[in-house]
């Protein structure tokens, strides 16, 4: 931030306004990241017929639940003692889905706020940094989903291709609500 040509910390109402700007690209960037994972299933459903085999399915679904939807069930059974029905499920995953984007946005945006360089490469490190962070870390470390190395490669390549997706969104909109950083 520059006032008189000096740069200047920014002060209370810059971080809200950044965090607020974080947490709609958040948002917006989950649903795109569901678009594209949306987009990526049918093309490779595609590919697979057109080569003559058989539909694949995504490892999660011939284990079940995926690890918004166990870590969804996971709170209400801890919270709540209650345990998900099938058609609770339905919304309870996508709701973990997109309050971790929503969530993960805000903290960048408020950085952003505090550390304009996080900015730099369009949202890319950030999209990498929530990958490494929540994928390969903390949801095997959690149970919710298997260690990285029980997963094949192009498992990883594609949710890490997500996460470039829901981080350069992510960016692009905080950039367009906040302008510069």
């Amino acid at each position: 931030m520059k006032s008189n040509g000096r740069t200047k910390s920014p002060d209370a109402t810059d971080l809200v306004k950044g965090l607020a700007a974080g947490l709609i690209g958040g948002l917006v960037a989950s649903w795109t990241m569901n678009q594209f994972q949306a987009l990526a299933a049918k093309l490779t459903e595609e590919m697979e017929k057109s080569q003559g085999g058989k539909k694949k399915q995504a490892a999660t679904q011939k284990e079940g639940d995926d690890a918004t939807v166990k870590a969804a069930s996971e709170i209400s059974e801890g919270v709540f003692d209650h345990k998900l029905t099938k058609s609770e499920k339905k919304i309870a995953g996508p709701a973990v889905h997109y309050a971790m984007g929503a969530t993960s946005g805000a903290f960048y945006g408020a950085l952003a706020e505090l550390l304009p360089t996080v900015t730099l490469g369009a949202g890319l490190p950030f999209g990498t940094a929530v990958w490494l962070i929540a994928d390969e870390a903390a949801l095997p470390a959690l149970g919710l989903a298997k260690s990285p190395t029980e997963i094949p490669f192009s498992t990883h390549a594609y949710a890490l291709g997500s996460h470039f997706v829901y981080g350069l969104t992510t960016e692009i909109v905080r950039k367009s609500i906040r302008g510069a950083p």
